[in-house]
């Protein structure tokens, strides 16, 4: 069982991703902002987060840097979400520490073997 921190600001997106994981066995836990998802990833344990790059307050970029410079959460694996029409997401993902990225829509098979791909590299 993979403990997963979905960071997403819409609801419904979030809702959805995290029905499906806990559908596969997944402990799933979610917010809607960046700041939120830093918090909450230094009060609990977490393996993986899912974290859009576009948050309210604090870009998902900034929470993965934020993330990985803490001994605390740098272990945590990061796949960050991107939009099709940002040029230069991708990039940007890697260089503020992301293990892996997806972009946006993707599919849950798609989603899955991206989990598994990351964590087989824990």
């Amino acid at each position: 069982m993979t403990r997963i921190l979905i960071v997403e600001d819409e609801p419904e997106i979030a809702d959805n991703l995290a029905a499906l994981l806990a559908a596969k066995g997944h402990k799933v836990a979610t917010c809607h902002e960046g700041a939120e998802g830093v918090t909450r990833a230094r009060k609990e344990t977490f393996d993986l987060v899912l974290l859009d790059v576009m948050l309210p307050r604090m870009s998902g970029f900034d929470v993965c840097k934020l993330l990985k410079a803490d001994p605390k959460t740098s272990k945590m694996k990061i796949v960050m979400v991107t939009g099709l029409g940002r040029m230069g997401d991708v990039e940007e993902a890697f260089r503020a520490g992301a293990d892996d990225y997806l972009i946006k829509p993707f599919d849950s098979v798609r989603l899955f073997k991206k989990i598994e791909k990351v964590m087989a590299g824990a």
